[in-house]
């Protein structure tokens, strides 16, 4: 589904968010407490947004951006390449469920507008928590409908009305519909987080973005306080 969209998906997401998604990644990354010499994992990482923000941001770390889409990693690719930066970041094709890497090979793991994509999002939970170190923080960026306040009306007409005619429309794809369903059928906060806590993940952070049209959650691997 995400390689019919991968030639516009960047375009796309500034538009349909009003350009909030690039603040919600900054977020994240600051969630990550990066310092020199660390390596990080980014799950769903389409065309690589996060993951070269996150070289930016902090150009003595190396990434990994992993994502089950061929064309999205080719545009990821071709950034990195643009921006200079292909030696500090690895594309690999790979599933979330099963992720082709060692135990803690990580010193930290994020993933942003993706879980809720995954089909057995515990058994993803456990995989993060494996390849992080002990002590090494998870950030996951992802939508949600605002729980309350007149914005809450507003959002729904954005994401389940507008959001998908506009998306196909300047796509030229069927794809956008499937966003709004995606984020009606993903957990309440609190649900999410205390999954995260049953793979093994202590949550340190739930915080809510614009309203609540995305939450960013924050947790340490091994169990650590």
């Amino acid at each position: 589904m995400f390689d019919e969209i991968a030639h516009r998906y960047d375009l796309l997401n500034r538009i349909l968010s009003f350009g909030t998604d690039q603040g919600w990644r900054r977020a994240t990354i600051a969630a990550l407490g990066a310092g020199p010499g660390m390596r990080f994992l980014d799950l769903a990482t389409g065309t690589g947004d996060l993951a070269l923000r996150l070289l930016r941001t902090h150009p003595d770390t190396t990434v990994v951006g992993l994502d089950p889409s061929a064309r999205m990693l080719e545009r990821a690719r071709r950034k990195a390449e643009l921006a200079g930066a292909s030696k500090l970041v690895e594309w690999v094709i790979g599933d979330a469920e099963a992720l082709p890497f060692d135990d803690a090979s990580f010193d930290g793991v994020c993933m942003a507008f993706g879980i809720r994509n995954v089909p057995d999002r515990p058994r993803a939970l456990r995989e993060m928590a494996r390849v992080t170190r002990a002590g090494g923080r998870v950030a996951i960026l992802e939508l949600s409908d605002p729980d309350s306040g007149w914005l809450r009306s507003l959002a729904r007409l954005h994401v389940h009305r507008v959001v998908p005619r506009l998306g196909g429309w300047l796509s030229g794809a069927r794809e956008y519909r499937y966003l709004a369903e995606s984020i009606a059928a993903f957990p309440p906060p609190a649900e999410f987080a205390s999954s995260m806590g049953e793979a093994g993940l202590t949550v340190q952070q739930v915080r809510r973005l614009t309203f609540g049209a995305a939450h960013l959650y924050v947790a340490r691997s091994g169990g650590l306080p």
